[in-house]
């Protein structure tokens, strides 16, 4: 018998004035789409339905500022085939952001992406950074 494997949990960034956090709640769901580096797309296209995304703002105070639930398996973008998209469900907002700074100052994240390729929009999150964050937050749904 085949164990399913768990959840996986992934990072996507966006400019809040071109979709934010706030749009999310107020939406509930959305198709994340708009990402064409090759790395990036193929964490979207990885994604399944019960992962768990960190939504990141990036410009101005760059943070994570919420969770979402993967709705859907990733699939090619019908409106550009060098783009994949994924349907996404609103989760939680984070009480206090947790700011890009604060992952670095933590030295505990040197290795992961978020860190080491500051252009790359999505991404994979390791283990022991969702760990950091449950009990940074313990009452939020992570």
């Amino acid at each position: 018998m085949k164990h399913p494997t768990p959840n996986r949990y992934y990072l996507a960034k966006t400019e809040p004035s071109v979709y934010s956090i706030e749009d999310l709640k107020r939406d509930k769901k959305t198709v994340w789409d708009g990402v064409v580096n090759p790395q990036a797309v193929r964490a979207i296209k990885d994604m399944q339905p019960g992962d768990r995304v960190f939504i990141y703002h990036s410009g101005g105070v760059s943070a994570i500022v919420g969770l979402a639930l993967v709705l859907s398996p990733g699939r090619p973008d019908p409106k550009n085939p060098k783009s994949a998209v994924v349907d996404l469900e609103f989760l939680a907002e984070l009480d206090s952001p947790v700011t890009l700074a604060e992952v670095k100052q933590s030295k505990l994240f040197d290795d992961w992406a978020l860190v080491r390729q500051g252009r790359l929009s999505t991404m994979l999150v390791p283990e022991k950074f969702i760990d950091w964050m449950k009990e940074k937050y313990p009452k939020a749904r992570i």
